[in-house]
């Protein structure tokens, strides 16, 4: 039999931690939901070999059904191709007395659909598959005797036709996988409401079952769930309206975390958001993190994220006041996901709005949702005070310099770096960063000057945050509250707080095009000073402009910059340098000849074939001098600084009170508050 024993999911504005979880039983339903009609049932039974056994049941309206797995998921733009992790799928059609008669084995008749052609329209069918989970990232599923980790993209077939309609889902945990742990540690972190049961048959003793619904599979899917050991805390924002926003945040895998400095952080940054947007697309927020040795990464979900974090990223017991680099890039990490409840779950490209998750979705638009993102999220840190001025601006040029850094930017736009995401950025090899440019990076950067150019434009009136907020406030107004927007809308909108003429030619230079951003210019007329460091130079970190490291055999050669010394020589990507001028090759010998005024020689084995090269780091300088290369040479690593304004005196000779150049651009919640 089932006995109720709690409900999960249910955020207060305590902070608590895992082993204070009430056990009363609470009604959290926030909405009558639809009686669902298809059901799914994801055995744990088999974690130690990272295999979930999953029973769907459903009544098809149609002969023939098929059922399919999605391809990719979303915030994720890749065929990630998780229909892999199926080995195969049996059904057994249902009689009037609900019971199963032969098994047979499903079609598959693509790469991720199957089909079931013994069954007629109206039949009740049982399908039965396993699939295999063992990836810890965000993106698909993991299952092992620590945790319980999955996607629904990666773990749920659909009922094709039938993805509209509710559904019921059912997660057992047995016995075995609570045998070591404190069961009142062992939680289940989820954005949907849950409602935990025990189940005491015979054959179920000591198993767990939790009960979720969902209005359709399409809403199912944006729900990842994690069942672990976690310690947990909540908090609450508040929107413009006063509205409590409750916030639940989790915390798995071994960590030594300054829980209270977390929540007091993970607070600031969620409430500045709320004061500058007004209301939020979301009743409720959960944040499901893992910590790990050395993974990093996030996705977005519409009323929570999945992070999984280096272990040193989060904040220490003595966390500094100014939180070190290691926990500002976690929250970074949280701020940037935060923010895309909004700014992609909301507010996304126009293809992404109905999208078939069997098929690419391609679009320009990426730089928009990723870059704008990207400028914002760390942007909030300090408008928040959670860190300094100064720290935003070393964050700030940690971008500048990976752009100056990459000579893709003069080939690829950040447009066609948003088209080509699915056959590029996820796709890496040795010659990405001299063909293309990350719409991550160039996309914040081209934020940052929009940002600066509609500044200077409308005389200190309008932000990108205007952008942004006029955006969300059109989505408001649908009935789903969601707006897909293209390239033109883009134009519509930014039109309203500058000239349409003048965002046309930004547009066309820095969007569509690939002149350098005037970054520093921009910067510059904002009282921001830009210093190149001149003890980090490239000779330094890229000599001969190669990127290599020290292997047994000799030093591997990652990448070879395009135009470089190393390029002219003839030295290319996992070549093995043995010889340098006649001496074992390491990074000091390499570091000594970097910028030699005679001929070097090096020995390389390229596969198994050795070879010889000469290197003329001097001459192949003083050719491109020779020829007139007229070009700005861009430092390998700048720094940004708060410029310092001189004083204006009045009559009396007292200083006069009047901002820095700074100000107008940082303080933006200052002037979102007046």
């Amino acid at each position: 039999m089932n006995s109720l024993i709690n409900n999960a999911n249910v955020p207060t504005s305590d902070a608590n931690t895992a082993n204070n979880e009430s056990t009363e039983t609470v009604s959290i339903s926030k909405a009558a939901r639809p009686v669902p009609n298809i059901s799914y049932r994801f055995d744990f039974e088999r974690f130690f070999e990272h295999l979930v056994d999953v029973s769907l049941t459903f009544t098809t309206n149609v002969d023939a059904p098929n059922l399919w797995l999605p391809a990719w998921i979303p915030g994720s733009y890749l065929m990630r191709e998780f229909a892999r992790n199926i080995t195969a799928v049996h059904y057994q059609i249902m009689d009037d007395d609900n019971k199963s008669a032969e098994m047979h084995r499903a079609i598959k008749t693509d790469k991720h659909t199957w089909q079931l052609p013994h069954v007629k329209a109206a039949q009740t069918v049982n399908v039965h598959y396993e699939v295999y989970c063992y990836d810890l990232s965000v993106r698909t599923a993991y299952v092992d005797q620590q945790r319980l980790y999955g996607n629904f993209t990666s773990l749920a077939l659909a009922v094709d036709g039938q993805e509209q309609t509710p559904v019921q889902v059912s997660l057992i945990v047995p016995a075995a996988f609570l045998a070591d742990k404190q069961e009142s540690h062992v939680l289940l972190a989820c954005g949907l409401d849950a409602t935990q049961l025990r189940l005491d048959g015979q054959q179920e003793d000591g198993q767990y079952s939790y009960e979720l619904q969902a209005n359709s599979y399409h809403e199912l899917i944006d729900y990842p769930f994690e069942i672990a050991e976690q310690d947990t805390f909540d908090f609450i924002v508040q929107d413009h309206a006063h509205q409590t926003l409750p916030h639940r945040f989790y915390l798995s895998g071994k960590h030594n975390a300054n829980m209270g400095r977390l929540q007091q952080d993970v607070t600031q940054i969620c409430q500045t958001y709320l004061d500058w947007l007004g209301d939020a697309p979301f009743n409720d927020y959960t944040f499901m993190t893992f910590a790990s040795g050395q993974d990093y990464g996030g996705l977005e979900h519409i009323n929570s994220t999945s992070l999984i974090t280096p272990r040193r990223d989060l904040p220490s017991i003595d966390e500094p006041k100014v939180p070190s680099s290691d926990y500002q890039r976690f929250l970074g990490l949280c701020s940037h996901e935060y923010f895309h409840a909004w700014w992609v779950k909301t507010v996304r490209p126009d293809v992404m709005l109905e999208v078939d998750l069997r098929r690419e979705a391609f679009t320009p638009l990426l730089w928009v949702f990723e870059g704008f993102t990207s400028y914002i999220d760390d942007f909030m840190l300090q408008a928040s005070g959670v860190i300094d001025k100064p720290s935003y601006l070393k964050l700030l040029a940690e971008q500048v310099n990976r752009y100056y850094q990459t000579p893709g930017r003069a080939y690829q736009s950040v447009a066609e770096s948003s088209f080509d995401a699915w056959i590029k950025l996820y796709r890496n090899d040795e010659n990405t960063g001299n063909a293309g440019i990350s719409y991550y990076n160039k996309g914040a950067l081209v934020a940052l000057c929009l940002d600066l150019t509609l500044l200077e434009k409308s005389n200190g009136r309008y932000r990108l945050f205007d952008v942004v907020k006029a955006f969300y406030s059109q989505a408001t107004q649908n009935d789903n509250r969601r707006i897909g927007i293209s390239s033109a809308d883009m134009g519509k909108v930014v039109g309203q707080f500058m000239s349409l003429a003048d965002w046309q030619e930004f547009e066309r230079r820095y969007v569509n095009g690939v002149d350098e951003l005037p970054i520093e210019a921009l910067l510059t007329v904002n009282g921001i000073k830009m210093r190149t460091n001149t003890k980090e130079t490239a000779d330094k970190y890229v000599p001969w402009g190669m990127r290599c490291h020290e292997t047994p055999a000799g030093l591997k050669v990652n990448r070879v910059t395009r135009d470089s010394v190393a390029a002219k020589a003839g030295i290319s990507a996992h070549d093995v340098i043995v010889a340098i001028d006649g001496i074992k090759a390491d990074t000091k010998q390499l570091a000594l000849l970097s910028t030699a005024e005679h001929d070097v020689e090096c020995y390389l084995f390229r596969r198994d074939e050795l070879m010889c090269v000469s290197v003329l780091p001097k001459v192949a300088l003083s050719s491109g001098q020779q020829q007139g290369m007229t070009e700005k040479t861009f430092p390998h690593k700048v720094s940004l600084h708060l410029a310092k304004t001189d004083p204006v005196l009045d009559d009396n000779g007292d200083r006069l009170p009047l901002p820095a150049g700074w100000q107008t651009w940082l303080n933006v919640m200052e002037r979102q508050q007046v």
